[in-house]
Order: C-alpha cells, then structure tokens, then sequence
C-alpha cells in the first residue's frame, strides 16, 4: 500500500533533524529507529535516547495515507542521502511490517518495528519558567560558552552547561575544572531564580539546529526537564542531577596586569605556535614585559617556536604557562576584535573578557611547563 509520495529533501531534512541523537547500537533495538508519523498533510519525525528527545515536522503538506511506523534511523538517512536530490520518493507499506522505499529505479525494503511499542518520555506539564530568546541570540550564547565543558569527566556534572534564569537574565556556564566560560543575556521576562544542569548531547544537538536567525525560540524549565521549541522542532532534555560549582568563587577579581589584543593577530600567533607544542601536555608560555608579549612553545624533540606580539602594556613582567588549547577555544568562538587579558601572577588565574561589556568572562587556570 503506498502510504507517502514527497521530493527527497522533504523527508530527509526533518529526519537529518532527529537523528543526531540516535545510537547505532543500543540495548533497546527499537531506540535505533525513527518513529515516523503522518497526520492529515503532515509528517512529523521523533527520536529519543530516552534521555533526550526530538520532534520535528515536513515543511511541506504531503499526501498520502496516514500512518504510524518506525524504521532504522541511520538506513534511512543513508539510503536517502545517497539518492538524488530531485528525485521523487514513494513509500510503501507491505505485509510482514516490511517498509519498501523507491526512487527513480532504486528499490530497498526495510525492517519497521510496532510504533505502538516506541517509547517516549513522559513530559512534566508544569512549568517552573519559561521565556523567549531569537535563534541567533541563543546560538551566540551557547558558542561563547560550549567549548569549556567537560568531556567524560568522573565529576558528571561538569559533563554539560549550567542554565541559570534570574529576573531578566539567562545565564549560561560551562567548565572542565581547568577553565570556565561564563555568557549572560537579557530576556523580555521576569523570572524566578532557578537553574538547571543541560547534558552535554542536548547542548550539541541544540547547537546543530539553531539558525543564525531572529525566529524566537522558546525556553520551558519542567521538573526535570528543559523543552525548547523553535519552528516546528521540539527538543525535550533530562537536566543533569548535581550541584554545579559556585562559578563566582573563582572569578579573579584583583588581577593587575591587563592589557587589550586583537583576538585574531593573538589566535594566528598561538597557532602558529602550536604547531610545535608538546603534543601530550599542550603547554604554551607567555612572557609579558612593558610593550610586548611573547609566546613560546618546545616538545620534547627540542624544537621551539617563538612569536612576539605588541601590546599596549607598561606593568611588571611575568611568565606564565597555559594549556595553549584553552586560549585557541576562547579566541576562536568568541565575536569581538578586542579582547582583554588580565592577569595576575604565575599561579593565579588568568580572566579574558570583551571591553566594556559585562555580560562574558573567560577564566582559564595556569599550568606549570
């Protein structure tokens, strides 16, 4: 029985929306699928790893039979990638709950599982707060602060982004107990004081599907869970069970050696350098004196790269090592042309921030090389 005739793009879209979170291998064979699901001209795509869940929906009205049927997620993104991008797909449903695919003289049957057997999370339907940010905003905040979250860290809190709502500021935190991003912005809301722990995937996954545009997305903290809704996408998180680290404690505040740069001249010198950095400890020097910084960086087969920058600085002079990846992240993802480096001594840490704007901060802790 033939149940939906669309143009690829209009089926793989959506599903390219949702599958960012499947797992190829799962002890739950049907958490490899996608349920698909037509209602009236719509057809709407949702994966869950039963921790995080994405709904999303064709743009386009498509006729056909309704339906309700899973399918491996990864096959099908597969198959339809590799078909032409004009190409007409016809899907048909055969007896033995086998689902056949074609396009031009392309044929694939593939396995489905009962969609009544697919698991969803149960969804809170109070909601502790909820507000509004554009798109783009959201995007900005999350690049500013993603790259300072932990990977894998036995400190599992630490595996994700802090959210914190208060009045009307949302602020986003991240830290791997090496370094710490802190991004803050205004929202039209008053809001209660409350935060969350956002896993690791759902920043990611969020990350990929915003767009750089003033569409609103809308922000609902659950119990237990965060729902962000933005066009016809819902991504539903479980937060994080964990105390987050007080982030004020450990902002340095008495720092006297500052000076301002320009992100890109300081990023191109660092990465120059880098190529020559032990390739196990990642450590940089800096070697501040009045009017210049240098950058140094040896391995261990004694080969050594040397820049030297021009700054407007008249303090006292300092050496100080990094882990040289840590300045790279902060300067590649941040969008100001100036920045401003103050530091402290050779074990305190060393606070990055944008000229005359509150709302970043950027602290990264010193290494010994």
């Amino acid at each position: 029985m033939l149940i939906l005739q669309a143009e690829r793009d209009a089926l793989l879209k959506p599903l390219l929306a949702v599958t960012g979170i499947v797992e190829r291998r799962h002890t739950l064979p049907i958490l490899s699928n996608v349920l698909i699901e037509k209602k009236g001209g719509q057809v709407g795509f949702l994966a869950t790893d039963l921790e995080i869940q994405i709904t999303t929906a064709s743009s386009d009205e498509l006729p056909g039979e309704d339906f309700r049927l899973t399918t491996s997620a990864k096959k099908l993104q597969d198959i339809l990638r590799a078909i032409p991008g004009n190409a007409t797909v016809t899907l048909e449903q055969l007896d033995g709950g086998r689902l056949t695919l074609k396009a031009g003289k392309s044929r694939f049957n593939l396995q489905t599982l009962p969609a009544d057997d697919f698991p969803l999370l149960s969804v809170g339907s109070a909601s502790d707060s909820s507000f509004s940010l554009s798109q783009r905003e959201l995007k900005r905040l999350i690049s500013q602060v993603q790259y300072a979250m932990a990977v894998q860290d036995i400190r599992y809190y630490l595996n994700g982004l802090l959210m914190q709502t208060d009045g009307n500021q949302v602020r986003l935190v991240a830290t791997d107990g090496h370094r710490l991003a802190f991004a803050c912005a205004d929202v039209e809301a008053n809001l209660p004081k409350s935060e969350v722990i956002l896993p690791r995937k759902t920043i990611i996954e969020l990350y990929k599907l915003l767009q750089d545009i003033d569409d609103p997305i809308n922000i609902e903290v659950l119990a237990n869970q965060v729902r962000f809704s933005f066009g016809s996408t819902v991504i539903i998180s479980k937060v994080v069970d964990g105390k987050f680290p007080d982030y004020n404690r450990v902002i340095p505040l008495d720092n006297d050696k500052i000076f301002l740069i320009e992100r890109l001249e300081f990023l191109h010198a660092l990465q120059r350098a880098a190529i020559l950095a032990n390739e196990k400890f990642r450590g940089v020097r800096l070697v501040l004196k009045p009017g210049s910084m240098s950058i140094l960086c040896t391995n261990s087969e004694q080969e050594e790269a040397e820049e030297e920058l021009e700054i407007a600085y008249q303090g006292g002079e300092l050496e100080i090592g990094f882990n040289i990846n840590y300045l790279m992240d902060v300067l590649t993802n941040l969008p100001a042309d100036t920045l401003q480096m103050a530091f402290g001594d050779s074990n305190r840490s060393t606070l990055v921030t944008i000229p005359d704007v509150s709302n970043f901060k950027y602290i990264v802790m010193p290494m010994r090389i």
